[in-house]
């Protein structure tokens, strides 16, 4: 399933195998979540095999096997470290030592590279947040222009906000009010150039706006005729603007041709819904889809004999519930993927995944009986090391809550970061920094009250913005103030919080 919605989840709640207080249970979340703003988690807890709150506790570390043999690895690594050719290639240590590099003028033309400034930048990544706006409803939806001119939001409230990011201020440039909305604005997406925008509600038409232009003046974009509930679950343009491209419930994926102001291409793509998709570089002819069937399912436009028909050219397999986001690289062969399984995985679309191996993915699907939209998270899917046979993932990343809706991950950006980390947002409220070359937490931070939906890193600036909905959008920066986490890493946090504090105030005296 998509995103919650008060139709849908009924549906879910007549299943023999519940018991009569889970029955009570979820039917209590459902009520309390209208009148709380979903601030608070709820689940029937009585045996302990969910969990609920906090943190997860991973009792593995990460098998970065497969990884570190992987292009990935090596590409990652190039373009994220700084080497001295006068020293054969050896790894610079830190900044200290670029900075001391280039006055002496160990440098080429004593000017930093791509892989230095990097480096510099990914030691001091966004880990303090301010509010930059509050809504009255859930954030679905934030994210940046391709330039970092403008970022856009959409919340519950039926308002699509436009910002100017000009001089480091994100300043309210337009408000929109959305159409056909149906229970919320499920996704946005920026066209390429920036100036236009298009969003998706639990409607069959799409609308899309002129950022520069009047706010009443919305072009409709319908694609299909019918009367059915539906809902586009994740879009995404071309690289020339000229199509949009839309995932939706009934398990198709559509291509919208603004040219001939109709649908020119739908994919009978997946059984279940279709969460998310996306075009694996700028020339737009390969495209991913995911599903609620687990599946990652890649399709090459050059090779459609008939439009009418396509057929995917691969599959990736090796989740073990529906996938929430798909996530390019941009180079073609790389992807990421969330998943309700509570997992992120890495992948080369070079190497797909067996018949027997989807039919494993399925298998596994189909045998969760916990509804991420309203239940805690089982236990047992953080507990687990073992891969389902034939997965063909690069790395599998933990430590995140998928929960409640369709929560996002991303790379970072490659101007400043090189792609060195995978971040997402997080049920549990917190934003989550992966180091994608050791699969550890680089960052993870709780500063909103409900569940972060969506992540937005500037493309050239060191900073963050994430959705949630307590009805926030969050700003994150770098600061040298302590950070929750490195206070929980801290030694006097071994004792009472009492003792800690005291030691700090002795600290801060001294």
């Amino acid at each position: 399933m998509g995103d919650y919605n008060d139709s849908s989840a009924s549906s879910s709640l007549s299943g023999d195998d519940e018991s009569e207080a889970t029955y009570y249970a979820e039917i209590f979340q459902r009520l309390l979540s209208r009148y709380t703003n979903n601030r608070l988690p709820v689940c029937y807890d009585a045996n302990s095999d969910y969990y609920s709150g906090g943190p997860p506790k991973l009792k593995h570390k990460p098998n970065t096997m497969k990884l570190d043999a992987s292009d990935f690895y090596y590409s990652t690594k190039l373009n994220t470290t700084s080497t001295n050719k006068r020293r054969n290639l050896r790894p610079v240590p830190n900044t200290a030592s670029l900075l001391s590099n280039r006055e002496i003028g160990q440098l080429p033309n004593n000017h930093f590279s791509r892989a230095s400034r990097c480096q510099i930048y990914n030691n001091y990544l966004p880990n303090k947040m301010e509010k930059m706006d509050t809504y009255r409803d859930k954030v679905f939806c934030g994210q940046f222009s391709k330039d970092g001119k403008y970022f856009i939001t959409a919340a519950q409230d039926k308002q699509i906000r436009v910002y100017k990011t000009d001089g480091g201020k994100y300043t309210l440039f337009r408000e929109f009010q959305a159409r056909d909305i149906g229970w919320s604005i499920i996704d946005v997406a920026f066209s390429p150039n920036g100036e236009e925008f298009v969003y998706s509600t639990w409607s069959t038409t799409l609308h899309i706006c002129s950022v520069n232009g009047d706010p009443e003046k919305q072009e409709p974009l319908c694609l299909l005729n019918s009367v059915r509930r539906f809902c586009t679950f994740s879009l995404s343009f071309s690289s020339d603007g000229k199509e949009i491209m839309g995932g939706a419930n009934d398990g198709i994926l559509y291509i919208y041709d603004r040219e001939a102001k109709a649908t020119t291409v739908k994919i009978c793509a997946h059984e279940f819904d279709v969460n998310s998709v996306a075009f694996a570089d700028d020339s737009s002819q390969i495209i991913y889809s995911g599903s609620d069937d687990g599946l990652i399912k890649v399709w090459d436009r050059r090779t459609w004999i008939d439009e009418n028909d396509p057929k995917p050219v691969g599959m990736l397999a090796g989740h073990m519930d529906g996938i929430t986001y798909i996530s390019s690289k941009g180079d073609g062969r790389h992807l990421i993927s969330n998943s309700k399984d509570q997992s992120i995985k890495l992948w080369d679309v070079r190497v797909f995944s067996s018949d027997c191996a989807a039919e494993n993915t399925l298998r596994a699907v189909h045998s969760q009986s916990w509804d991420y939209r309203w239940q805690g998270v089982p236990k047992r899917l953080y507990n687990t090391k073992d891969r389902l046979d034939g997965d063909t993932s690069v790395m599998t990343y933990r430590g995140h809550i998928i929960t409640r809706t369709l929560v996002r991950c991303k790379f970072s950006p490659v101007e400043t970061t090189g792609q060195r980390f995978i971040y997402t947002g997080c049920g549990g409220g917190r934003l989550v920094i992966y180091d994608a070359l050791t699969g550890k937490i680089k960052m993870d931070e709780r500063e909103h009250t409900s569940c972060v939906r969506d992540v937005s890193w500037h493309p050239s600036k060191n900073e963050i913005l994430t959705s949630s909905w307590d009805g926030s959008v969050g700003r994150w920066y770098y600061s040298t103030k302590e950070t929750s986490s490195e206070k929980r890493k801290s030694p006097f946090l071994r004792r009472s919080d009492r003792i800690a504090s005291k030691k700090r105030r002795e600290q801060e005296v001294k």
